[in-house]
């Protein structure tokens, strides 16, 4: 098996580290993940100006642009084979609820989908970002079960795991998205010119955090595994604005 690796991070982040190490047994690993943090950056392709690719002494590759430039860049020009999947992470933080629109660990995992190869992303719930070795279990486990039985449906999953010991997990949880609060408010502050800049406000709390979500999931020391689908039509709606076209 052939395994297209990516993130949000940057290629140094240790999150991708321990992702490699817990794949490297189980297939062929190829790394091409930012040049830098690019969190954020959800599915944005770099279409302005002309990317590049280096190699770091570890033989990871890195590019200087988004998560989905690094993954559309390996599958259609870099790599001489189609890998067999993408995995994305591990992100240090959350993508549940909202999160998953903006990003880029998703993003990457979206874009393998987007060009037909399964793909997982796998975040790490929490902020001290203290288990790695926890999420990267939980990555391999994943794609241990998918080498012994493959998801025949087209496959992109949005795996959040609990930044807490590996047997203090209680077990997968297929969840769906919550939703969190609005989020606060921009920061207004000068920057050293004494220009007015602003920072962009923190996520807000879950509000859509009952049983079955991935916010619930994971804060019951569960490992939460949402299927995701890139569809954005609203069915329901199709009629009422048909009707409305008409009047």
């Amino acid at each position: 098996m052939r395994i297209l690796l990516s993130n949000d991070d940057g290629y140094f982040a240790p999150g991708l580290a321990a992702l490699h190490e817990a794949l490297s047994p189980l297939a062929q690993l190829t790394v091409v993940a930012p040049e830098r943090d690019r969190s954020g950056a959800s599915n944005s392709l770099t279409l302005d100006r002309p990317l590049s690719i280096r190699q770091a002494a570890n033989g990871f590759f890195h590019v200087n642009g988004t998560p989905t430039d690094c993954v559309h860049m390996a599958v259609t020009g870099l790599l001489d084979f189609v890998p067999d999947m993408i995995v994305s992470g591990i992100n240090s933080g959350a993508n549940m609820g909202d999160d998953t629109i903006y990003s880029g660990t998703v993003a990457a995992a979206t874009e393998g989908f987007l060009l037909g190869i399964p793909a997982i992303a796998v975040s790490m719930v929490g902020t001290t970002h203290k288990y790695f070795e926890t999420a990267a279990w939980v990555a391999a486990e994943l794609v241990a079960r998918y080498q012994r039985n493959p998801i025949k449906a087209p496959t992109l999953l949005n795996v959040n795991v609990p930044d807490i010991p590996r047997d203090q997990l209680q077990g997968f949880e297929t969840t769906r998205l919550g939703k969190r609060h609005k989020a606060e408010g921009a920061v207004k502050a000068k920057s050293p010119r004494g220009e007015t800049v602003y920072w962009i406000g923190a996520a807000g709390l879950a509000a859509d955090a009952g049983p079955g979500t991935d916010f619930y999931a994971t804060e019951n020391n569960r490992v939460s595994v949402t299927p995701l689908q890139i569809d954005l039509t609203n069915y329901q709606q199709m009629k009422p604005v048909a009707d409305w076209l008409v009047i």
